[in-house]
């Protein structure tokens, strides 16, 4: 049976205190902190969305001005065309807002991975959300544009008309949400910092822990 003396606490070693006191304690705010890092983030990517969705009008002027269109003058037997119009207009009105879109989309996620202070969850849904928004505005737009002739237009002998702008695949609409997160996560997957290069905390840091002192709060939440 063991007889020997019980100390209260083990005896510590005073380069090993030393050492565990130079060693350097990782912040708190250096973890994602979960539902509260998203909440911080709401109102900068809010603004993110009304952005994207105002770089719509732009998207949609764009293509109301480099979309080829035709002209046609009304005759007494139909309208005639004026000059040799492509036979490929719908596809080519689909081409120029495809690549609109997938430039606009590019600029803006690369625009929210290098200008924004935080980067999280928030910034990869506002992302979508916004780029969403803006093929939407812009497809929108370029149409009320560029609206096709009237009946009374058509009726007017004499008159040139030009053909609408119109958008045959809704589904180039899906190339602005994607190429925004793709040039958005791109950044994510080879950054070598875990918390992604967030700005840190402005707020102070605390007093340092003298050695031999418990930590204000537990080392095993950190990891």
């Amino acid at each position: 049976m063991f007889t020997g003396g019980v100390s209260s606490s083990p005896e510590v070693d005073p380069i090993d205190a030393d050492d565990a006191a130079r060693t350097p304690i990782p912040a708190a705010d250096a973890y994602w902190r979960g539902w509260p890092e998203v909440r911080a983030d709401l109102r900068s990517s809010a603004l993110l969305v009304l952005a994207l969705a105002l770089a719509g009008l732009v998207a949609g002027l764009l293509w109301w001005w480099l979309a080829p269109r035709a002209d046609f003058r009304i005759t007494d037997t139909g309208p005639v065309a004026i000059g040799s119009p492509s036979g490929e207009l719908l596809v080519a009105d689909d081409a120029v807002l495809a690549l609109i879109l997938t430039g606009l989309g590019l600029v803006a996620g690369g625009a929210a991975w290098f200008l924004r202070r935080r980067r999280g969850v928030a910034t990869v849904l506002a992302l979508a959300l916004g780029g969403s928004l803006m093929a939407v505005v812009a497809w929108q737009l370029g149409e009320l544009l560029g609206a096709g002739p009237t009946e009374a237009q058509l009726s007017d002998v004499g008159a040139v008309v030009t053909t609408s702008l119109t958008l045959g695949s809704v589904a180039a609409l899906a190339l602005a949400p994607f190429a925004a997160l793709l040039a958005y996560l791109v950044p994510v997957i080879t950054v070598h910092r875990d918390d992604l290069g967030r700005t840190p905390d402005p707020r102070p840091a605390g007093p340092p822990v003298p050695a031999g002192e418990p930590l204000p709060y537990s080392v095993d939440a950190l990891s």
